[in-house]
């Protein structure tokens, strides 16, 4: 394995989740709209790291990860704009 681009962009989305993880597990209460869109942005990043080292697995983990990050993230800005 090379540490070229793509996979530096993978680690940095992979670190990005990590965080987003590690984030709704220590906060009492979440902002779920930070939560979502770091989710959603890491995968992103997974994703174009996988254009380049394609995994079927992971690029279908990501697209689905991806989606329900979309999903969560417009909910919690129309919670958000509604209070």
């Amino acid at each position: 394995m090379t540490l070229d681009l793509p996979n530096i962009i993978g680690l940095i989305g992979s670190a990005i989740m990590i965080v987003a993880y590690a984030y709704s597990n220590v906060v009492k209460a979440m902002d779920f709209v930070l939560f979502n869109a770091l989710n959603l942005v890491g995968a992103a990043l997974l994703i174009a790291s996988l254009t380049v080292h394609f995994n079927l697995a992971s690029m279908m983990l990501e697209i689905i990860w991806s989606f329900i990050a979309l999903i969560g993230l417009i909910k919690a800005l129309k919670a958000r704009a509604s209070a």
